[in-house]
């Protein structure tokens, strides 16, 4: 039961379902919070990539030069990634993550918003842990008060950005910065999101 909650079985079973949609829709790269992440890292940098979806993101990460992983917790997902990229994409579900000093950043754009938030802290363990010190970490949130659906019956964990500052002062991050900002997801609609820089 404690697995099927972390993954959320609903959420998982759209994206496996609306994969090709979803990977081919031309979603450009996050470009302003990416060289922001990048220009915190050194050249020959290891970057793992959560929830990478159709790839633009790591696709912009290599044209830069960097060792980028990428990786999707959808299967179906994952396999058009690689398509696009070239290169393997790993299925991986956030909290199969189990490394430990491995990467010099981890980028997590629009993914872990579907986290249960009572999951939410272990996965954010996981995370740092799998950090080098000195590693960055990246990841944005759909804003809100109170964890819901969207129109697809995707999980969201909406949080506030008082809520997110006190859960990711459990671990003895460097330095916490959070900026905030308008959107659109797959659904369309206008939104407030949370966009996270966090340094071990």
């Amino acid at each position: 039961m404690e697995k099927e909650l972390a993954q959320d079985k609903k959420t998982i079973s759209f994206y496996a379902q609306e994969a090709e949609p979803y990977t081919s829709r031309g979603r450009k790269a996050d470009t302003r919070h990416l060289e922001t992440f990048l220009s915190l890292l050194s050249a020959d940098a290891t970057i793992l990539e959560l929830g990478c979806g159709g790839g633009q993101d790591s696709e912009f990460m290599i044209s830069k030069g960097f060792n980028v992983r990428p990786t999707d917790g959808t299967p179906e997902i994952a396999r058009a990634a690689e398509q696009r990229l070239g290169i393997p994409v790993a299925p991986l579900m956030f909290d199969e993550l189990d490394e430990e000093g491995t990467c010099d950043g981890i980028w997590a754009n629009a993914c872990l918003l579907h986290v249960p938030r009572g999951e939410l802290q272990g996965i954010l363990g996981r995370v740092y842990r799998a950090l080098k010190p000195g590693g960055v970490f990246y990841a944005s949130f759909k804003a809100g008060e109170s964890e819901g659906r969207d129109m697809f019956d995707r999980y969201y964990n909406y949080p506030s950005e008082a809520w997110l500052s006190d859960l990711y002062a459990a671990f003895s991050w460097q330095s916490v910065t959070t900026e905030t900002g308008q959107g659109r997801g797959y659904d369309g609609k206008l939104t407030g999101w949370l966009f996270l820089f966090a340094v071990k």
